[in-house]
C-alpha cells in the first residue's frame, strides 16, 4: 500500500507542476511578444538608417564627369 501512496504523491506533484506551468505560460508568451515587437521596431529603425547611409555613400562616390571618382570622405 505504501507504493501506491508514494505514486499518488508523485502524480500529485507532477500535476501541480503542470498546472502551475499552464497558468504562468500565457503571461510569459505575452511578455515575450511585447519584447519581440520592440526589437522589430528597432530593427526597422536601424535598417532605415543603414539605407540612408548607403544612399549617402552612393551619392558621394559617384564618378566625376571626367571619369574619376570624387574624394569626398
Amino acid at each position: 500500500m505504501e507504493l501506491f501512496g508514494g505514486l499518488m504523491v508523485m502524480l500529485w506533484m507532477i500535476g501541480f507542476f503542470l498546472t502551475l506551468i499552464w497558468f504562468v505560460l500565457p503571461f510569459v508568451i505575452f511578455g515575450i511578444k511585447g519584447r519581440v515587437e520592440e526589437i522589430l521596431h528597432r530593427i526597422d529603425s536601424v535598417e532605415s538608417r543603414l539605407s540612408s547611409i548607403e544612399r549617402h555613400i552612393a551619392i558621394s562616390s559617384k564618378p566625376d564627369p571626367d571619369g574619376r571618382e570624387s574624394s569626398h570622405a
